[in-house]
Formats: C-alpha cells, structure tokens, sequence
C-alpha cells in the first residue's frame, strides 16, 4: 500500500488586480525617496522579471482560513473520504489571518482549528495544527503527513496551503505587486493503487539568509501609521534561491533512484518567472541536459505569488485538465520544489 495524493482542491479568488491597477501607486525606495522613472516603466519591468500581469485577492470579507476551508472541502470532495476519518489537518500559512483594514495576523485559535471548527469535524482524534516554514509550507506539511502514515499514526492526512498576502504589502514597494492570496488542499493518504511520495529533501539556511525575508516598516518618511510590511532582498534570494534549489532537486532525484529523462513534470514554487526559469535550467544542466519545452507549468502570470498556495493550487489546477497544454497522467514522475523565507528549501519526488 502507498502513500499519495488522493485528492485536491484549490481556492482562487475573485478579485482580479491587473499590473494597470498599480498606474497611480506612490512607490518608493528603500529609502523614502521616489524613483527617477514613471511607474509605467516601473511596471512594464516588474512584468518582464516576474512574468506577473495580473493577481488575485480575497474579497474583505474573507480571511485565510476561510479560504483555507473552501479548498479543503473540494479537496475532501474530490478524495471522496469521511472528514471524520482525517487524522491530521496541518495549514501551511505564513501570517494567520489578516483581518482586512487591520495591521495585526490571528493565530489564535490556529487556522487548523478554524479549518476543523468550519467543517465542523467532530472527532477530537483528527488533530490541527499550523506549520510556518515560509513559501515551502505546503511541501513541508505534505513531508510530516508521509512520516505520520508511515509510521501508523495516521491513515488520513489534509494538508493545506493558504495566504492572503494582499494584506501585508505596503503600497509603497513595488514589490507589493508579485503578491496575491489563494489556498490549496490536498488529501494524504495510504491506499492500495494511489500515488507514491518515492523521496524528500529538506534544508534551512540560517545564518546571513536567514532574514532574506522579513518583516519591516514602510518605505514611506511620512506615514504614521506603524504597521509592519513584508518585505525582501530580492537579488540576495534570487542569487540563492537559482545556487542552492537546484542541487536540492538532484539530490531529492538521486534519493528515489528515478532517472533524469523520467519526470514527466515540475511543479515549483510560484515565485518570480525568471527565477523558476533559472532554477529549472540549472537543475538540468546538472545532467549537462537542455530544459525541455513544456515540463513547468506556470500560473504566475494570471494568479501571482501566493506563497505556500502557489503549488497545491497549481497541482489542482493542472491535475484537472484546466491549464492548457499541460496534464499529469497515471504513473507519471513528478517533481516539487519551494524555497522561501528561512531560508527553507524542499522537494519531493512523487509518482501519480
């Protein structure tokens, strides 16, 4: 008996915000002073780089966990299993739930607990609990669940990943634009002719990468408002992110003895299109082979980056047949691959 993927469910909100929406944001320097070039041309590089036109956010009135629930019942749904068979649900999420308007993220009660409490779960054995491990949440989660039906702990596991980060970017970073909200939710499972998670690789860089990500105050001299931003060093994580992913990958490959010219697809970390581009490149040119055509989908172009979201959504998304041009089909070998705030990094071969 294996453990696998036996179901997913993704939430993608309905709010769309295009690159032309940012036209009349203020956007400054690190230092509060504004830039020599117009915002047109502020924006038409942000798309060049981050292959981002457009992004989606939750309505007001929706927090995180909300749309964690929403891609957890279709998750479930989809698996066709009680939801009081679950053992674990675990939500990969990075600041709680965001009230909009408000500058402080709830984690208490957990989101886990705000996602059983809404599929009002009643077996006090199906345990919650949230998991912060930056953009490479939902891969780490879906580690923990092998290890809990590896070791018989567990039969049922819900892995969730789920952000709103349109809540905790400050207007005046025009890196406010990569970020979008979204959730996603798989169901783990041991089951006769199911999936197969064949190897997973995990690492935290901890010393000077340690706050490539971070939270700060607003590039804004002026505003009183004392609220704190998420904010990056971006060359410093792309420099990273394109040294270290790569050979995670390899390794993660070497571990489940599968070869090269066997996987089939990558499903990596919605992040910045340049960036997964050079990732992926890289990762081949370990084999002293070209990228194929076709083998990373990409949803950042429409969906933006919704950190933990961006690959259970895209797992979704093309599992069912809704991303053109791309599929995954029985016995296939995938890959997944995140890197994010940590800095964490992690991966997984899995066969359909």
């Amino acid at each position: 008996m294996s453990i696998g993927i036996t179901g997913t469910g993704s939430y993608i909100p309905s709010l769309v915000t295009k690159n032309s929406d940012f036209e009349e944001h203020d956007f400054l320097n690190t230092d509060g002073t504004a830039f020599k070039q117009g915002n047109d041309i502020i924006i038409h590089k942000f798309k060049s780089i981050t292959g981002i036109s457009e992004r989606r956010y939750a309505k007001n009135e929706l927090n995180t966990s909300q749309l964690a629930f929403f891609a957890s019942e279709k998750a479930i749904s989809d698996a066709k299993i009680n939801k009081e068979e679950i053992d674990y649900i675990i939500v990969a999420h990075n600041f709680g739930d965001v009230t909009y308007g408000k500058c402080q993220g709830d984690t208490l009660p957990s989101l886990a607990t705000r996602v059983k409490q809404q599929l009002q779960i009643k077996n006090p054995k199906c345990v919650a609990y949230d998991l912060l491990f930056g953009c490479p949440g939902w891969i780490e989660g879906v580690i923990q669940a092998n290890a809990f039906i590896k070791s018989g702990i567990a039969k049922k596991c819900l892995v969730i990943g789920a952000e709103t980060l349109s809540r905790v970017v400050d207007p005046h970073d025009r890196d406010s634009m990569i970020y979008s909200d979204g959730a996603g939710a798989t169901i783990i499972e041991a089951k006769e002719g199911t999936g197969e998670i064949l190897a997973h690789n995990s690492a935290t860089y901890a010393n000077e990468e340690a706050f490539f990500l971070f939270f700060g105050e607003s590039y804004s001299n002026t505003t009183e408002d004392d609220r704190r931003y998420i904010k990056m060093h971006g060359r410093k994580i792309y420099e990273f992110a394109v040294t270290h992913v790569p050979q995670a990958m390899k390794d993660c490959l070497s571990q489940s003895g599968v070869p090269i010219n066997e996987v089939k697809k990558i499903f990596i970390h919605q992040a910045n299109e340049k960036m997964d581009e050079a990732i992926v490149k890289r990762f081949y040119k370990l084999y002293d082979m070209d990228m194929p055509d076709g083998i990373m989908p990409m949803s950042i172009e429409k969906l933006g980056n919704s950190s933990v979201a961006t690959i259970p959504t895209l797992l979704d998304i093309v599992r069912n047949g809704k991303m053109e041009n791309q599929s995954i089909a029985k016995g296939d070998v995938v890959l997944f691959a995140s890197v994010g705030a940590g800095m964490n990094i992690n991966a997984i071969v899995y066969r359909v």
